[in-house]
């Protein structure tokens, strides 16, 4: 059954159509929707179709790492709650969860998009740390990209609590911004026999052949690279997906 689906997706691939009429490299619609939560410093809410997760981000105070004691931290969970799908169960974190939180982690983290610097607030001691959360609450393909577009999103517009006196006061958000450099944004692009497509349905992504996640900043820089997928990629297959996420990617920031 599922042999036959993949031929009925490639038949349809070389017409340059899908199921859903889009072409292969067409989006879904994405919506961004703000300030979704009163108790986060700053949250979103993600649409990719009808992918939806929420992201929430949380501004806490502890102690660096003792190999960077002037460098605040960052943090990212990703929860596949199972009523997003089926197939996600309560409990720990599985491998998909795991991946996926590590792919958002890196695209901020080697972008150098938040100066961490500037999180110290005393050297060895005391440091802001970012904790991300994401949240998923219906899965139809894409929770990579709508995950990484929202983490993105609430960092934009999280601010810093009151902080007095070595307290907190989580009831005060100050004027305060993250101080960010960059907006690094993730593209998947997926390949399926010969033919390379973005933003899959969920029918799709279970049929793909390989699938490479590209994190880039507004001037094309390449700052993170995850494979997925069980069949290998040629340099070629490289190339064209590292275009086509360069070129999507500028429709993406422009969404932010």
């Amino acid at each position: 059954m599922a042999d036959d689906l993949k031929s009925h997706l490639i038949s349809s691939f070389e017409k340059n159509i899908r199921f859903d009429n889009r072409g292969l490299l067409d989006f879904r619609n994405v919506v961004i929707e703000y300030n979704v939560s009163k108790n986060a410093e700053g949250s979103v809410r993600v649409k990719i179709g009808d992918t939806e997760v929420i992201v929430g981000v949380k501004l806490m105070v502890d102690k660096p790492f003792p190999d960077t004691p002037d460098h605040g931290v960052i943090m990212v969970n990703t929860e596949f709650l199972p009523m997003a799908n089926p197939d996600f169960e309560s409990g720990p974190p599985g491998i998909e969860a795991i991946e996926q939180a590590r792919v958002v982690d890196r695209g901020i983290r080697e972008s150098k998009m938040i100066d961490l610097k500037k999180l110290c607030i005393k050297k060895g001691e005391k440091v802001w740390i970012v904790s991300i959360d994401v949240c998923t609450l219906n899965d139809d393909g894409n929770l990579l990209d709508a995950s990484a577009l929202g983490a993105m999103a609430a960092l934009k517009v999280a601010k810093f609590p009151e902080y007095e006196n070595d307290e907190i006061n989580y009831k005060t958000h100050t004027n305060t911004k993250l101080p960010m450099k960059k907006q690094p944004v993730a593209v998947t692009v997926y390949k399926m026999g010969k033919h390379f497509f973005v933003d899959p349905s969920k029918e799709e992504e279970q049929n793909i052949d390989a699938r490479l996640t590209i994190t880039t900043t507004e001037d094309n820089t390449i700052c993170a690279l995850q494979k997925g997928g069980d069949f290998p990629l040629t340099l070629d297959d490289i190339a064209n997906m590292l275009d086509i996420a360069t070129k999507i990617s500028k429709e993406l920031r422009s969404k932010l």
